[in-house]
């Protein structure tokens, strides 16, 4: 069994990037400066660089009507692109960090979860899928809590 990771879309953001910084606060975001490589992309699925400008905004990660529905901050890179899906690996701003991997059905509730050290996540991540209720894993940065990325099964396709 494989996986899936996508980084959130660029244009979901892009209305964001020209605003200034009154307008941001108006929609409950700001624009912040990295000043050290700890700053995640949910886009990019990388951390971005030192003085790189990132918008810092609240995201819907599990948007259900129930009582498992999560937001939480996470950041953007104003000049972010999309990347290709990883099919089978796991990101570079997975590769430092412990993660709260949380298993959910299809109807997002959470029935399964388990903390990854940077070291464990692909097996951990597989040892989640390979329950069938799994429906998708949401990653989140154990530290801060924040919504990391969505990991979905993935089907390799018949030749």
């Amino acid at each position: 069994m494989s996986y899936m990771i996508k980084g959130l879309a660029r244009e979901a953001f892009a209305p964001l990037f020209g605003l200034d910084d009154a307008e941001l606060a108006a929609r409950g975001a700001r624009r912040v400066v990295a000043d050290d490589d700890s700053f995640p992309c949910r886009v990019s699925l990388e951390d971005a660089a030192i003085g790189e400008t990132l918008i810092l905004l609240n995201h819907v990660s599990n948007d259900v009507a129930g009582p498992y529905r999560a937001a939480h901050a996470i950041l953007v890179r104003e000049r972010c692109q999309d990347i290709e899906p990883l099919v089978g690996r796991t990101p570079p701003v997975f590769a430092r960090r412990t993660l709260s991997l949380r298993g959910f059905d299809a109807s997002g509730d959470l029935i399964v979860s388990r903390v990854s050290p940077p070291d464990e996540h692909d097996s951990a991540i597989r040892e989640l899928l390979s329950n069938p209720q799994v429906h998708h894993i949401d990653a989140h940065n154990a530290g801060h809590g924040c919504f990391a990325a969505r990991i979905e099964r993935y089907m390799e396709k018949a030749s």
